[in-house]
């Protein structure tokens, strides 16, 4: 997995106010926790945290105030419903070789069967837990020739060495449906009005 190094620094003020400065800087303020310790309040910058958050689940080595080293995943980003900018990132702190629970996305390929039918996401994230410097990217499904009434449950999913289902293996994640044709208006509709008429 990448592993992205950000410069951090700690910040002090708080609220909406400071939040709207930090944004009219081009950065993003953020909170890393985990491990027991307490909140650190973050100013990050915005450009290079949003081409990070580009790759899901991506490794975040930073660097806070020139005088510590930490790594951390995001665990929940905020953005501007209508514009799209970063508003603010939460960070969960991870050591190298410590397991972590993570929602991988899920990627079909193939064909599916002629027949018009239709592939529905159940999950679109499969929920794992993965070494934290290696989580995969994603995980691929073969969905090639499968009909109508099909589905690809959780246990079916190979997943890399080391990652383990953070979920009931039963779980469906993947399913085929058939597509559904237009209602056609219904025989004999709108005659009673005519014949009430007559």
């Amino acid at each position: 997995m990448s592993e992205v190094k950000l410069t951090a620094e700690t910040r002090t003020e708080f609220g909406k106010g400071a939040a709207r400065r930090i944004r009219r800087d081009n950065k993003v303020p953020g909170v890393l926790y985990g491990h027991g310790s307490d909140p650190l309040h973050l100013t990050l910058p915005g450009h290079e945290l949003l081409l990070a958050l580009r790759t899901s689940n991506v490794l975040i080595a930073l660097d806070i105030d020139g005088k510590t080293n930490e790594l951390a995943i995001p665990k929940s980003v905020q953005r501007d419903p209508i514009k799209g900018f970063l508003e603010h990132v939460d960070l969960q702190l991870v050591k190298r070789g410590e397991t972590v629970s993570v929602e991988i996305p899920v990627q079909a390929e193939g064909e599916l069967a002629p027949g018009g039918y239709l592939l529905e996401y159940v999950l679109d994230a499969l929920p794992v837990e993965a070494e934290a410097t290696h989580i995969p990217q994603q995980v691929t499904v073969s969905v090639a020739g499968l009909e109508a009434g099909a589905s690809i449950h959780a246990k079916d999913i190979a997943l890399p060495s080391g990652v383990k289902l953070d979920v009931d293996g039963d779980t469906v994640v993947l399913q085929v449906l058939a597509a559904q044709a237009e209602e056609a208006p219904a025989e004999g509709e709108g005659e009673g009005d005519e014949a009430a008429e007559a």
